[in-house]
């Protein structure tokens, strides 16, 4: 297996990189690296921007009018927009229900979904969790009742990412309670400007609302939204969470977040001294590169995998665990690098009214340490996905 780049991988990255710093706005990378938040309009503009290029839709097969970029390119394009603090791509149109409108959608939804996706007519997003179904998804009871020609719909989603701003959700309802679990449950897209829908934002700890819940009260919706057929949607469920764990390991968001630690460290000081030249701060800082490394090494092989065609297997869950402890041992070192700067509440040190606090690269530390605890529950708990590799590797 060979890990290094070939000649047109390295020229692919040189495209990336001469695009990003032709067409990504120094005010949007600006913001993205101090950890305020876009806004939908923000994300619309890079989102546009990538669409003109014909990079929006990488994932997507040339025949619905995609890049279809193999494993490699992928992962250069993502690593390098993280290097370069571009926006993520908001993924629950593109990453998520467009794969599964393209393989298991009706030709009237691919052509009517698929270009709204696209030109950003539809904003969506994901109705999975519930407050008493998470990483037990399969026991969520959002009821969907056929009369006639619609669907009722009665329940609740929760942690609804930028729910706040969709116009559409596509959403795991259960439509036959009395079949087992995973056989009951189907696959139905909904208008959010349907009567009987209520968003309520969550506040998070880094002072904001990213997810939301979101209510159904007798919600009407049209027959011909139910994607597939009635009571396949756990099949579809489990095709969209492959795709939603594209890029689970974070190396470029990992590596973007160690840069900014050594530059911190450099600047900071302890005891008339550099921080970077503390033992104990650079020992930390050492142990945490030296797995990224060996990280960043694993997913070129999965990488390598991917573009011969075999499917990743445990070694997913095996990412998304170390990806998760990096990342938030990275937050942590940059927290204890500025140090009495790292206090203020998120809000205050990074926008709003009041002046920052301390020296710039301060203001997003505590927004995102506190922001990335969640990268322990979300794309599959580091439990759920310790008991896979366990069960597995050691045949439990």
């Amino acid at each position: 297996m060979d890990l290094n780049y070939t000649d047109e991988e390295k020229a692919f990255r040189e495209e990336v990189r001469a695009f990003l710093a032709e067409k990504l706005p120094k005010e949007v990378s600006d913001k993205v690296r101090a950890g305020i938040s876009l806004g939908k309009e923000g994300h619309e503009r890079w989102h546009a921007t990538l669409n003109e290029k014909g990079w929006l839709n990488y994932n997507w097969p040339r025949e619905f009018g995609g890049a279809e970029w193999n494993a490699v390119q992928r992962h250069i394009f993502e690593e390098e927009c993280a290097m370069a603090h571009a926006p993520r791509i908001v993924p629950f149109g593109l990453s998520m229900l467009g794969p599964v409108l393209q393989k298991f959608g009706s030709k009237t939804q691919q052509d009517f979904f698929l270009p709204r996706i696209l030109n950003g007519a539809h904003w969506w997003c994901q109705g999975y969790s519930e407050p008493g179904a998470g990483s037990d998804l399969a026991s969520l009871k959002t009821r969907a009742v056929r009369d006639g020609d619609h669907y009722v719909v009665n329940g609740q989603k929760t942690w609804t990412t930028l729910g706040q701003y969709a116009n559409w959700i596509f959403c795991l309802v259960r439509t036959d309670p009395a079949a087992k679990q995973q056989e009951g449950i189907s696959f139905l897209l909904i208008d959010m400007d349907t009567p009987g829908i209520e968003v309520r934002p969550i506040v998070l700890l880094d002072g904001t609302p990213e997810v939301n819940e979101v209510f159904f009260d007798d919600v009407r919706v049209p027959v011909e939204n139910l994607v597939g057929e009635e009571n396949k949607g756990w099949t579809y469920a489990k095709y969209l969470l492959t795709h939603e764990r594209t890029n689970i390991a974070g190396v470029g968001f990992s590596q973007a977040g160690l840069d900014a630690v050594k530059r911190i460290a450099r600047v900071e000081c302890a005891n008339g001294r550099p921080l970077a030249e503390n033992p104990h701060f650079a020992a930390r800082l050492a142990r945490v590169e030296i797995d990224l490394m060996a990280m960043a090494t694993t997913n070129m092989r999965i990488i390598s995998r991917a573009a011969a065609g075999q499917a990743p297997g445990v070694e997913s869950s095996m990412l998304k665990v170390k990806g998760t402890i990096i990342r938030q041992e990275i937050n942590d070192l940059a927290r204890r690098a500025v140090g009495p700067y790292a206090m203020p509440f998120a809000s205050e040190a990074v926008e709003g009214d009041n002046d920052p606090i301390g020296p710039d690269y301060a203001g997003p530390v505590a927004a995102q340490y506190f922001n990335n605890r969640k990268l322990s529950i979300f794309g599959g708990s580091n439990e759920i996905q310790r008991g896979i590799i366990a069960k597995v590797r050691m045949g439990g």
